[in-house]
């Protein structure tokens, strides 16, 4: 029976009626994952700025890249005074000239930790992406973000200083949407975000090469290898060389792998083809218990077909368990935070296979679970508490600090007071007379902070005295002196 007009058009009212509501609900969606993403940022960020304002960041990372930016956007040579090397020199970071530019419109160390708040949250919203692309129900794509914001390691480098290859989470995750969608060049333009932020993600960037060698898509693989290696040697045998007056290769490297060779060249030539010296160098348990910490919070939803996208992070998790350093083992630094995005890449691809399209909440509580024991909430409620009373003191001491001034403090402090030419915290082996570098000594004996002594900072304020320096103290323990030159 052929339907008269009064009913086609009573259909079509209905068909447009649910595309509208399908259309109002989508839009729904997307505004409440920005919404949550929002809130995220301002947790995050509300947390970091509380860290610092207890007292608890450091010269080392904040302080640091604060100074470094300062110094770029006041159009001053980029060099850290902590460290004597340039802005580029220390990973090739070039995002950091864009950071310079808001320092010009307000100098604030809260541009770093509130876009690496931003950073951490929004990452959420290309994992929702690749959760549509593996038609995930809304359930399964809520699941999937937060699996993101669960992970240990986005929480506790959220509050560890700042480093700016967090900035390009949101591009790792993009970079895997935009593989799936065959979007070749936005995924080109995602690993060159990558590249700008840190020379240490070349090893995610051939990561991804990999990923795509095992999809058999060859010229994207050669493509994201090219560029990382072509990428480690211009770094590496032209700006380091030309920045550090070195031989090659960043000046961290040697004491990350100090036990494989003194510079890049040599230790790419011992891990390829000396295996006797890593064997014999490695802790392997430690290295074992390192994959634990960084699996564990998802393992239960990886399957088989996860593998291909878990491969991507190989080449980062080697290097991480070759370091004769610790903190690239642990999910408080940044280095595993890649290999976290990952993870939950990896998770979506495992979730898309589920015979029923429900949400696994008895897996959601165990990684509850695991970010309750391996993140560090609790530190708000005592190790982030152990400088309160020194805050009030240490305020109306900086307000005695001209802008000018050339300061060495503690390293507790050096965030604080970061944005000038020369600052420095005291550490051991000093040279005879190094206060005279200095117009401002601002420290506590009773609270050396890293990589000092009470031992040094009772000998620095000794002779600060003994050299007439004018000198006032508070209760906590904290002594300012003032050089009379100045």
């Amino acid at each position: 029976m052929i339907p008269n007009s009064r009913e086609i058009k009573s259909n079509d009212f209905i068909n447009d009626t649910k595309s509208l509501k399908i259309v109002e609900n989508s839009s729904y969606r997307k505004i409440t994952l920005k919404y949550v993403c929002v809130a995220i940022f301002f947790c995050f960020w509300g947390l970091s700025a509380t860290r610092h304002f207890l007292l608890q960041s450091n010269a080392y990372d904040l302080g640091l890249f604060d100074q470094w930016v300062w110094l770029t956007s006041q159009g001053l040579p980029p060099f850290s005074s902590m460290e004597g090397v340039h802005i580029l020199a220390d990973h090739g970071a070039f995002s950091l000239y864009l950071a310079a530019v808001f320092y010009k419109v307000h100098p604030t160390i809260h541009w770093l930790l509130a876009s690496q708040a931003a950073a951490l949250s929004v990452t959420a919203i290309p994992i929702w992406w690749t959760s549509k692309q593996a038609k995930l129900s809304n359930k399964l794509c809520w699941l999937a973000c937060g699996l993101w914001w669960l992970q240990p390691v986005v929480f506790n480098v959220n509050l560890f200083d700042f480093h700016p290859e967090v900035w390009v989470m949101p591009a790792l995750a993009t970079s895997f949407w935009a593989s799936r969608k065959n979007k070749f060049w936005i995924w080109i333009l995602s690993i060159v975000l990558l590249l700008s932020c840190r020379d240490g993600l070349v090893l995610v960037v051939i990561g991804l090469g990999l990923e795509q060698a095992l999809r058999r898509n060859w010229t994207w693989a050669i493509g994201a290898t090219g560029i990382g290696l072509g990428w480690f040697a211009m770094l590496n045998q032209w700006l380091y060389p030309t920045l550090n007056h070195e031989s090659s290769g960043p000046k961290a490297i040697k004491t990350l792998f100090s036990y494989l060779g003194n510079d890049v060249n040599e230790i790419a030539l011992n891990i390829l083809t000396n295996p006797k010296l890593i064997i014999n160098n490695i802790d392997w348990k430690d290295g074992l218990f390192y994959l634990i910490l960084i699996t564990v919070p998802v393992a239960p939803f990886l399957r088989k077909n996860s593998l291909k996208v878990l491969f991507s992070a190989l080449p980062l998790v080697v290097i991480n368990i070759l370091s004769s350093e610790a903190p690239q083992r642990t999910l408080i630094h940044h280095y595993s935070l890649p290999i976290a995005v990952i993870a939950v890449i990896a998770t979506i691809d495992g979730l898309a296979i589920q015979p029923k399209q429900k949400v696994p909440w008895k897996l959601l509580i165990w990684s509850s679970i695991c970010w309750a024991c391996l993140a560090k909430p609790w530190f708000f409620g005592g190790h982030y508490l152990t400088r309160v009373d020194s805050i009030w003191p240490t305020n109306q001491a900086f307000e005695k600090i001209n802008a000018q001034s050339k300061v060495l403090t503690t390293s507790y402090l050096v965030p604080h007071l970061s944005q000038r030419e020369k600052i420095s915290f005291p550490k051991e082996n000093l040279d005879s007379n190094y206060i005279n570098g200095f117009d401002i000594l601002l420290l506590n004996p009773k609270d050396p902070g890293w990589g000092s002594s009470s031992e040094i900072q009772l000998n620095l304020l000794k002779e600060a005295k003994q050299e007439s320096w004018y000198c006032s103290q508070w209760s906590n323990g904290l002594e300012l002196c003032q050089s009379p030159i100045n």
